[in-house]
């Protein structure tokens, strides 16, 4: 029997529920009728013009994607804008979008949880919790590594992006317990340093977040990598395919299309000695 978009919508919200998301966010169905038919869905990290042409050309029924289309008000949907563009080709294409933000981020089955595994990280705990829901994770490895190696291990099972990962702290560092946010993530320095981590794996870290941390850890624990936004996130599309598949008889896909911003890096350089 064929699925109709409530059916998923149904199992969407019992993986991820609404409810859970941070109070300023905006989850859920964007588009779509209920009673539509669903035989084919995308996964994407974002519902970028080329993810939705993507969608379209793969003739699917629904799009879910972690980021929101329309996280702040719009007043139109005319295509001379790009969200206007997305909006009008989700519809003309008869496809649904659905959104997991922040309620996709403290689930069992979610960005969070998905980053902590590819870290390696075993006997996880919260690192923090935010709105009364278990935001970013802390583990251990299953051997003491250093910092370098760390690093070299978590870049090759990350989503490739340009920008590769920014490391702070010696390579030869000590690392055992690992604490990870998926996503921008340098306002949970507190609960990082509270949580005994060795080092911490985010994203956005900004110049002076990031160097008031160091200050504060004198040179030591804990460390910091920047996975960067779209690789540490990503990583949890497999994730939500394999629990949608579980639950649905439906084909399902991930984007081929890398919605990373950046294309290239100019000049990097190893200023902190060799990985």
């Amino acid at each position: 029997m064929t699925a109709t978009l409530r059916d998923v919508v149904d199992v969407l919200d019992r993986l991820y529920p609404p409810a859970t998301a941070q109070s300023w966010d905006q989850v859920g169905l964007v588009t779509g009728d209920p009673e539509q038919p669903i035989e084919r869905i995308l996964l994407a990290l974002d519902p970028t013009l080329a993810v939705i042409d993507e969608a379209r050309e793969l003739h699917a029924d629904l799009l879910v994607t972690h980021h929101p289309l329309l996280l702040r008000g719009i007043h139109s949907v005319a295509t001379t804008s790009a969200k206007g563009a997305s909006v009008t080709g989700l519809v003309v294409g008869d496809i649904a979008l659905y959104v997991a933000h922040t309620n996709a981020d403290v689930a069992a089955t979610g960005v969070c949880e998905a980053l902590a595994a590819a870290a390696g990280l075993e006997d996880t705990r919260p690192l923090a919790v935010v709105e009364d829901q278990p935001l970013g994770r802390v583990g251990r490895l299953a051997s003491p590594t250093t910092l370098g190696a760390f690093a070299t291990t978590l870049y090759a099972v990350l989503p490739p992006a340009a920008g590769g990962l920014r490391v702070s702290g010696p390579a030869d560092a000590p690392v055992e317990t690992v604490a990870v946010l998926g996503g921008a993530g340098d306002d949970q320095f507190d609960a990082v340093r509270a949580s005994g981590a060795d080092v911490y794996v985010t994203a956005d870290l900004r110049h002076h977040p990031a160097l008031e941390a160091r200050e504060e850890a004198r040179g030591g624990a804990p460390y910091l990598i920047d996975a960067g936004h779209w690789s540490s996130e990503a990583v949890w599309l497999t994730t939500l395919r394999d629990a949608l598949g579980a639950a649905l008889r439906v084909d399902i896909d991930i984007s081929t299309v890398r919605t990373d911003p950046w294309t290239f890096t100019v000049g990097a350089e190893n200023l902190g000695g060799t990985a």
